[in-house]
This record gives structure tokens, C-alpha cells and sequence, in this order.
């Protein structure tokens, strides 16, 4: 494997609308985020990937880009961009930001153009088509409910939108719109910028002509992704991008790939891949319901490691995953994979270092360092997220009463991730001197960066040493390109692999709360890192206690 830059580097995801207000109007921005790179620097992330921050009405959080060339005022200026660029810089970090580029905003000016003149030239930068007696072109529905067609007013026409209606999809298969695109990536990273984390990028390709498919609820509709699955050469697109952008500039790239087929791997994140890596979403997904989320099942130990294991070896050493336990779309990790009521200091660090140690580029969530939580909502009307809405709805309309259907959405809800990062146990967890735009978790005066930096046993604490430990130049060499190998698969409710490299290393959890015991392939040399005070090793026999984890050197 060619070596490049960013295969051992932490990376460190900031949802910059939550991280830090500097100016008192309840909304993070850039100029709080130049003020904690010394905090980032000192938990040792060299990547920060920033979710959007372009000129945007907010529809979907700033995923429906108005001006691709532009700050959101309410984040800042491009001089605090080019500020934090530099800072970043000198304080060996990159900045990454979201590529979203399936889709724009009903407000950006291509579609405005479109809308007035659905015949001419902008009406080609989408999808844009007639209604047959009174009917949408097609019965798919969108990823946030109903169908993803939408009336262009004083017209028979519609436009397809595979998230929310104010996301009109952009037309890949124009090559001017490509052209558009790539001007805009290259524009960016002649400024910087590290690269790019590329959001739903294989919904650019459809599969042509349009058709309907066989419905899968009682609404009439089917799922976007029954289409998807039909749709042949996105590669094509990908790889100019990769041409024409990503290759020249050496950026790294991640990409939120969903539903690619299996043979198609390598051609993502092989030697010469369409992206430098993609997010393992096998855990993410697991338990999923096509009917909403209130048929979903819940994600058990066994589940958890069985999914890690299976996306470890799909890739093998084909490329690398990227790793995470939550993002800006999830709920918190601890309050999803760690069994409800259990959720201690302990069960946290093992989840971030069974997590961490495994083969691919660790991804961190902000707050995830200091084990931040789910939050409590005790109505709808606190719930921001368009999403979470819209399965309340469905839950609803499943037959739950509203009390239920809270319960339901508070637990995948993807204002979770979103509440304001707890800095301090002072008012507004120190985020804002204002009003924050999204409640504060309750829990912030127990759960906090202040008190934590200053304990040695802390879930901060724990990450940092994991951070050195892959930094180390003694297990570097194993911890980035060794292989993985799963061990001890059948002892329910342990996680163990091996890292094997130029060393060799163990890594176990204990995935419950009551100790077990286990009988180790081998007779470990030393303990690297243990999230416990004490460890009971007799040979090759080890009692492991409840959520303990270790790093052996075998």
C-alpha cells in the first residue's frame, strides 16, 4: 500500500451550529471554533471535518446549499474561514467540510433560473418533469417521507427531490452541472482545505428512464433506495471527480456511502479509489425498519461486534473504513449500543476503544470525548430535526399514542448529536452567553469539558491516551496498517481482535456489566491501556470486570 498523509491521522467531526457561540446569539460559529483548536490540538485530532457551513435557509440544518461560494452569516465571514484554515495549519490540523453536492436549495440560483424557465438551460441542471393526468412521475417516496415529487407552481411540472422538498436533486448527467461542481471543489481546496467528507453521493446517479416500482407501505409509495439499487455507472462520476479534483490537490476524502454493490469496493477505496475512505455504517444501520423507526430493533453486544467484524472483513486490506459511533445524524453511541440504564464512565471508554482500535481512520463526534448522552424530550414541540417529525408521524399513524411515539423518536432522534457541546457546568453548559437554538442536555453540570480535562480517569483522558497510543511510533506501524483479526468470537458478550503488524496487540472488551472470565489465545507481554484500576491476568486466564477494556502487547 502506498502510504499517504492521512492514513494515521484521528480525525474529529464539528457540528459548528452546537460547538461554541463566540457572539451571543445561541448559534455556534466559526470564531468559536478558533478559539478550542488549542482544546483540539491538546486531545490530538489532526482532522477536523466541519458539517455545513455554506449560505443556507436551514431547511435541513444547512444541507440545502443556497451559495456554494459563501459563509452563512450566522457562522461567520470567509475571512473567519481563511483564519481558521490558517490556525489549523499552524497547528498541524485540515479542515475538511461537507461536499453536498446530489442536491442544492430551492434557493440557490440555479433553481430559481429553472423554475422560471423550466425549458431552458437551468431546467437541465435538474430533474424536471410533466405530471400525467394529475399524477407524479413516479411512486418513489423521499428519504424524509412522502414522494420526492414536488409542483413547480404555475406549471404541469414537477422536480425531483430525494430528501426534503427544499433539496431539489441536481442533474448529474448534464455535463455542465459536473463542470460547475468541480470548479467549485478545486476553488476550495486552492484555498486549503484539507478535503472533503461527501455526503449521500450515490444518489447522483438515477436509474434511467424513471419507472415506478412495487409499493412498500400502505401510502403507495417505495423507497428511494428500491430505485437506487436499479441505478448502474455512478463510477463514471465519480472518477472524473476524483480526476478532476481530489488527485491533483492530494485531499483526503471520505464518503457517506450507502447501498454501494459489493464488488464495487476497491473501485471506492481501493489503491486508486473514488474516495480515500468511506464511513462504516454497519452498526448504524443494523436493526433498521423500512416502515419507520418504531419497528426497529434494538442493537445487542453480540450485534454490535458481530456488524464491526463483518465491514472489517468485506475490506480487509482492500482500503481503509472510516470509524465512527455516532455522527450529526445518529443518536449518541453510548446511548445506543450500551444497554439502556448502564451507561457508565467505564462502559463508555470500552465502546470509544473497541471502536478506535479497529483497522481504518477513527472518526471522533464532538462531545463523544466526554461520553456525552442522548437528551430528554418532554414534547414534540422541542424536536428540531425534520426527520424525527416525520417519524413521529409515522409512529402516529402506526397506532402509538403520542407519549409512545416520543418515546420512540427521543431514542433515534438526531437532535441527540445536536444538542450544544457541554464545555462547562455553568449556564448553558458554556456554550452561549444567549439562548441556545437547540436545548442543553439536562445532564451538562455532571457531563462537561471542564471537569474532565482535570481528572485523570476521565472519558477525555481515556481518548487522549488512545490518540497517543496510535501515535506512538513503537505501535504505530501496527495500530495503522496492521490487519485485524476477530479472536474469542464465541464468547457471548466479549469483543477481541487482534492488531497484527510489525507487533502484535490484543484488544478485548468486556461488553456487559458482570465480570467474566476468558482463556486468551496467549500470554500477554505487557498492558498498554486499561480502563479499569487493576488487571486480573493469571497466565493466559483473565477475569475480565463488567465494561472493562485492555490493550495487551502480546
Amino acid at each position: 500500500m502506498i502510504k499517504k498523509w492521512w492514513h494515521d491521522k484521528t480525525a474529529y467531526q464539528i457540528y459548528p451550529k452546537s460547538f461554541l457561540d463566540s457572539n451571543g446569539d445561541g448559534i455556534g460559529d466559526l470564531r468559536g471554533i478558533i478559539r478550542k483548536l488549542d482544546y483540539l490540538k491538546d486531545l490530538g485530532v489532526d482532522i477536523l471535518w466541519l458539517s455545513p457551513i455554506y449560505v443556507s435557509p436551514f431547511a435541513d440544518q444547512g444541507y440545502d446549499i443556497a451559495d456554494y461560494y459563501n459563509i452563512d452569516p450566522r457562522f461567520g465571514t470567509m475571512e473567519d474561514m481563511e483564519e481558521l484554515i490558517k490556525k489549523a495549519k499552524e497547528r498541524e490540523m485540515d479542515i475538511v467540510m461537507d461536499l453536498v453536492v446530489n442536491h442544492c436549495s430551492d434557493e440557490h440560483k440555479w433553481f430559481q433560473l429553472a423554475c422560471a424557465d423550466p425549458e431552458g438551460e437551468y431546467g437541465k441542471y435538474f430533474y424536471i418533469r410533466e405530471k400525467k393526468d394529475g399524477k407524479s412521475p413516479t411512486n418513489w417516496r423521499s428519504y424524509f417521507g412522502n414522494s420526492v415529487w414536488s409542483d413547480i407552481p404555475g406549471t404541469n411540472k414537477q422536480y425531483l427531490h430525494s430528501f426534503h422538498k427544499k433539496q431539489p436533486d441536481l442533474n448529474w448527467e448534464n455535463p455542465a452541472v459536473r463542470e460547475e461542481i468541480y470548479k467549485n471543489i478545486n476553488w476550495w481546496l486552492d484555498k486549503g482545505l484539507g478535503g472533503f467528507r461527501i455526503d449521500a453521493i450515490i444518489n447522483i446517479k438515477k436509474a434511467l428512464p424513471f419507472e415506478s416500482y412495487q409499493p412498500d407501505r400502505e401510502d403507495g409509495l417505495c423507497s428511494i433506495q428500491e430505485m437506487l439499487s436499479h441505478a448502474n455507472g455512478v463510477g463514471e462520476f465519480l472518477s472524473e471527480m476524483r480526476d478532476r479534483c481530489f488527485k491533483p490537490h492530494d485531499a483526503f476524502t471520505v464518503g457517506e456511502v450507502f447501498d454501494e454493490k459489493p464488488e464495487e469496493l476497491e473501485d471506492f477505496i481501493g489503491e486508486n479509489g473514488y474516495f480515500s475512505s468511506k464511513f462504516d455504517f454497519n452498526e448504524t444501520v443494523f436493526g433498521k425498519s423500512e416502515l419507520g423507526w418504531y419497528d426497529a430493533r434494538e442493537i445487542t453486544p453480540e450485534d454490535y461486534k458481530h456488524c464491526c467484524f463483518d465491514a472489517q472483513r468485506h475490506v480487509g486490506t482492500s482500503g481503509f473504513l472510516s470509524n465512527i459511533i455516532e455522527n450529526h445524524d445518529e443518536p449518541r453511541g453510548v446511548s445506543h449500543y450500551i444497554p439502556a440504564g448502564e451507561c457508565t464512565m467505564e462502559a463508555k471508554k470500552m465502546l470509544g476503544g473497541l471502536n478506535f482500535m479497529l483497522r481504518g481512520i477513527p472518526f471522533l463526534y464532538q462531545g463523544q470525548e466526554i461520553g456525552m448522552e442522548n437528551t430528554v424530550f418532554s414534547s414534540i414541540d422541542e424536536v428540531d430535526d425534520i426527520a424525527t417529525l416525520d417519524q413521529y408521524k409515522t409512529a402516529l399513524e402506526a397506532g402509538y399514542t403520542p407519549e409512545e411515539a416520543l418515546g420512540i423518536v427521543s431514542r433515534y432522534s438526531r437532535d441527540n448529536a445536536r444538542t450544544p457541546m457541554q464545555w462547562e457546568a455553568t449556564a448553558n453548559a458554556g456554550f452561549t452567553e444567549g439562548t441556545p437554538w437547540l436545548k442543553v442536555n439536562p445532564n451538562y453540570k455532571d457531563i462537561n469539558v471542564a471537569d474532565q480535562i482535570s481528572r485523570d480517569d476521565s472519558v477525555f483522558m481515556f481518548y487522549k491516551r488512545l490518540i497517543q497510543l496510535r501515535k506512538d511510533p513503537r505501535w504505530k506501524e501496527t495500530i495503522v496498517y496492521g490487519t485485524l483479526e476477530p479472536v474469542l468470537e464465541g464468547e457471548k458478550n466479549i469483543m477481541a481482535y487482534y492488531r497484527k503488524g510489525p507487533k502484535t496487540l490484543l484488544i478485548i472488551g468486556n461488553f456487559q456489566k458482570d465480570a467474566q472470565e476468558a482463556i486468551l489465545p496467549c500470554v500477554p507481554k505487557s498492558v498498554l491501556i486499561n480502563n479499569g484500576p487493576e488487571v486480573c491476568l493469571d497466565q493466559n486466564k483473565i477475569t475480565l470486570k463488567g465494561w472493562q477494556f485492555l490493550v495487551l502487547e502480546i
